[in-house]
């Protein structure tokens, strides 16, 4: 496998070493790695509670990091008095509140590290995703995400207001 990524990468690497554009060599070459230059309209839809200050910081990541390309990926503010999860796959605003939740092209709903995995692939960082979900590290980020969800809500402040690892939905 790693000679397969050694010949998709060179002309990469040759194409930085030179000033040329490493977009370019890599759409010509590697078409299947580029899941976000597509004109179809935000396939992937990505749940997130938007009272989170990490949650946000992440988001806020990935939109700049899209904002050169044809946006795939919708990010749904969960905590909005609007949201219906009838509207996105069933997924409540309780279970959303659990851990990440991330919808793709299929209407395939992706929880957790999955969820992560598929998101950095629709806004062209697969390479993260793949890493994440890495048979000798998954195990790891797994346990290190699951701790993670649990606890977000008490270690950014909003303890006061949730219960049980989950907040009452406010109104506005």
């Amino acid at each position: 496998m790693f000679h397969m990524l050694t010949k998709v990468r060179m002309p990469r690497t040759l194409a930085l070493a030179r000033g040329l554009p490493s977009l370019a060599s890599c759409r010509s070459l590697c078409r299947h790695q580029n899941r976000t230059f597509s004109t179809q309209q935000s396939l992937v839809r990505v749940l997130y509670d938007g009272l989170c200050p990490i949650c946000v910081t992440e988001i806020r990541f990935l939109q700049y990091y899209q904002r050169n390309k044809a946006e795939k990926v919708t990010f749904v503010d969960i905590s909005l008095p609007g949201y219906d999860g009838g509207e996105f796959a069933g997924v409540s605003y309780d279970t959303a509140m659990d851990e990440m939740h991330v919808i793709d092209e299929r209407d395939q709903v992706h929880r957790g590290i999955p969820a992560f995995s598929v998101m950095y692939g629709a806004v062209g960082l697969g390479w993260l995703g793949r890493f994440m979900m890495w048979a000798p590290l998954r195990p790891f980020m797994d346990k290190s995400y699951a701790i993670f969800a649990r606890n977000r809500l008490k270690w950014t402040g909003r303890g006061d207001e949730c219960r049980t690892g989950s907040c009452a939905k406010k109104t506005r």
